[in-house]
């Protein structure tokens, strides 16, 4: 998609790529793998439509699917990968400093909010940039 609008099933591919890398580290404790899915976080923050996932959505799925019934705006993607970013970074230095607990919880956290965005296209991050720009634009709705 262009103009900064995204196809909602590459989003949610993306989010079940993310939720089956983060079950093997939960599982693992890989804490390099942690790491890879924070570089995978960075750069599909900087440009979603250009993320490692999106572009194997689109080489892999898309071409069989037909364009989008809707598009939904960048920005709330953007947003949820830095909140990915930011999980992942820490957990990563749970596991890789050899605090566990810290490193499942934090997988944890963001496994679940990659798993509800991809089973139920619920996306936690992109609701909490939603609500931020209410308020800060004192807008109820």
């Amino acid at each position: 998609m262009t103009g900064g609008l995204l196809d909602p099933r590459g989003v949610r591919f993306t989010a079940a790529i993310t939720s089956l890398v983060l079950v093997v580290v939960l599982v693992t404790g890989w804490g390099y793998l942690a790491l890879a899915q924070a570089a995978v976080f960075a750069v599909t923050a900087a440009s979603p439509s250009h993320g490692p996932y999106a572009l194997l959505y689109r080489a892999l799925v898309r071409r069989w699917l037909g364009p989008p019934a809707a598009a939904e705006p960048a920005a709330p993607v953007r947003f949820a990968q830095l909140v990915g970013l930011a999980f992942i970074l820490v957990a990563a230095v749970g596991y890789l400093s050899g605090w566990a607990a810290l490193g499942l919880g934090f997988t944890a956290a963001a496994l679940a909010a990659a798993f509800l965005n991809a089973a139920f296209g619920l996306c936690l991050g992109c609701e909490v940039y939603l609500a931020a720009r209410r308020v800060a634009t004192g807008s109820s709705g």
